[in-house]
């Protein structure tokens, strides 16, 4: 099944060719649900799909990625290349050319000088950006005239679509935001939850958490799009009710991420309200290792950094048994159905970059268990593994989601069966993956000792994805815990892969590299433990037409050509 794929990428295309734009906003609101609520409305201070996304109706990046992950120009004229100049013979360069009579939301020109002040304003080193991988590598950002932009990078970079590309790096307005620098940035409470953009709508209101409220925009570049007067953003909730709201009740147009049990979806859609799309890009459901200690006994500038690694999780034997306790197939089998893979890779697509490891695939509960006696972790009386006073005692932390909680409930078990305790949380959502420096529960500051999750990357190079487990690009307190190294890692050896593979331009190459930097985090190391390669599952209302689901990018790259049938 993939879950209704049915031909629908064609059958969209068609729609969208016919559709008929009278006007701007002649039909109506649109609402779309994300069972995780926003929290802020900037990229650069959340790593959060749902932050990125419902920003992304607001403020652009100067080209995206289509659903067959082709990139396209959006605020840019064109994509540059070496082909058409826009890209240097000696690949150290990117030239690009805004569009003529782009304005922001208030009216006012968008330069060249907004361009570069995006970039400033997440490479400030005082800022903790969310996206800084995405920068990696560049030296400098000039602006010859005001709509001409010129990232010099350090060495020759034959992927220079890191910046401005794919909704993770828009274009923020710097007449908004050049009091917002450094580390200001996650105190400008307004300028972060009503940015002035580019996009097709505009925030009439924001609540953090649960609801926004948008307009059309009225200087937006195409004047006959959006077709919707109003959108409803609500957040909140579980993938249970926000299908239901969709494919039963019909009071939703859209449905994001519906991390359902397949028999669940289907038996929704009988309903006939609407359907379930799906796409396979290079989404990771996996287990995150905490190389720092999340005792609370530690101070806060301490808890959770490099300054206290911890206590058992930095024996690699320990991370590799918790791995091989665990049955990936069975795992599959209950939570994704056919919309999911077994993976042992923190990159399984695109073909390329692909390991297609299986050293994971078995369990091996006796092969666990023996690996951690001989590694001296012996079971004390009460059945718990110890060594030198350390008992491994795991917090395992994830948002609340029924597949999780059940994926939680069954990796307890195995973990139990090798000598391991383990106490379950999980957290709201919205929290959970939100980027509240003040708060204790989110998955950058992770406050526990093994925590799981997914994410992705937009486009198909993992480059800057890769990236950023690059030393020094862990949360910590100086950087309001912002950071994209979730787990802490840090390998000279692997940062000058990373270097290695941005001056690399031979795909095969770079796909070679890219492999070994994957099995330097998985296999290797098990700082990175993948479960399940996940398809992205989505719903619409019947009513609903243009919707191009993508998994190269944001789910609402293209929410401008949304139109009601």
């Amino acid at each position: 099944m993939k879950l209704k794929i049915t031909m629908i990428a064609t059958a969209l295309i068609m729609a969208i060719t016919n559709a008929v734009y009278a006007a701007r906003g002649t039909d109506g609101n649109v609402s779309i649900i994300y069972w995780q609520a926003p929290s802020i409305l900037n990229p650069y201070l959340s790593s959060g799909t749902k932050d990125i996304e419902s920003a992304s109706l607001v403020i652009e990046p100067l080209g995206r990625y289509t659903e067959t992950g082709a990139l396209v120009p959006f605020l840019a004229e064109e994509i540059p290349t070496v082909a058409n100049g826009g890209v240097s013979a000696d690949l150290t360069t990117i030239t690009w050319k805004l569009q003529k009579g782009l304005l922001w939301s208030d009216g006012t020109p968008v330069t060249s000088a907004d361009v570069k002040f995006s970039a400033d304003y997440c490479m400030d080193p005082d800022g903790g950006c969310s996206q800084l991988a995405k920068f990696d590598g560049v030296k400098s950002i000039s602006t010859p005239d005001e709509l001409t932009v010129v990232v010099t990078f350090k060495g020759p970079m034959p992927n220079p679509y890191g910046p401005f590309m794919g909704g993770q790096t828009p274009i923020i307005q710097k007449a908004q935001f050049e009091n917002c620098m450094g580390s200001k940035a996650q105190q400008c409470t307004e300028q972060n939850f009503n940015p002035i953009g580019t996009g097709p709508f505009v925030v009439t209101e924001f609540r953090p958490n649960d609801v926004i409220q948008y307009k059309a925009n009225e200087n937006y570049r195409d004047p006959s799009k959006p077709a919707f007067a109003t959108l409803t953003f609500k957040g909140g909730g579980d993938a249970t009710a926000a299908g239901r709201s969709v494919l039963e009740t019909g009071e939703f147009d859209y449905a994001w991420n519906l991390q359902l049990a397949p028999e669940v979806i289907a038996n929704m859609e009988k309903a006939g309200k609407g359907v379930a799309i799906a796409g396979f890009g290079p989404l990771v459901e996996r287990l995150e290792m905490n190389m720092t200690d999340p005792s609370p006994s530690l101070d806060a500038d301490t808890r959770s950094t490099l300054k206290a690694p911890h206590p058992f999780l930095t024996d690699i034997n320990v991370r590799k048994a918790l791995s091989m306790a665990i049955d990936r197939p069975l795992l599959v089998e209950i939570g994704y159905g056919k919309a999911g893979d077994v993976t042992c890779d923190l990159v399984p697509a695109p073909d390329n970059y692909a390991a297609k490891n299986d050293y994971c695939v078995k369990q091996d509960i006796a092969g666990a268990n023996a690996l951690l006696e001989s590694a001296g972790w012996k079971k004390g009386a009460d059945g718990i593994r110890a060594k030198d006073g350390v008992r491994i005692s795991i917090l395992y932390q994830t948002s609340t989601n029924a597949v999780r909680q059940d994926f939680q409930a069954l990796i307890k078990e195995w973990w139990a069966q090798i000598g391991v305790e383990t106490e379950l949380r999980n957290l709201n959502a919205s929290v959970f993956f939100g980027g509240d420096p003040n708060s204790p529960d989110t998955f950058q500051k992770f406050y526990a000792d093994v925590e799981m999750y997914a994410n992705t990357f937009d486009g198909t190079d993992p480059q800057s994805y890769l990236s950023m487990y690059r030393c020094g690009n862990e949360p910590n307190p100086e950087k309001g815990w912002q950071g994209e190294n979730i787990n802490r890692y840090c390998d000279p050896k692997y940062d000058a892969l990373l270097d290695e593979l941005a001056r690399t331009g031979d795909l095969d190459k770079r796909g070679e590299i890219a492999i070994t930097l994957n099995n330097m985090l998985t296999k290797d190391s098990y700082t990175i433990v993948p479960l399940v390669h996940r398809g992205r599952v989505s719903a619409h209302a019947n009513s609903l037409g243009g919707v191009v689901l993508n998994t190269w990018d944001s789910e609402l790259w293209n929410v401008a050509d949304w139109y009601r049938k």
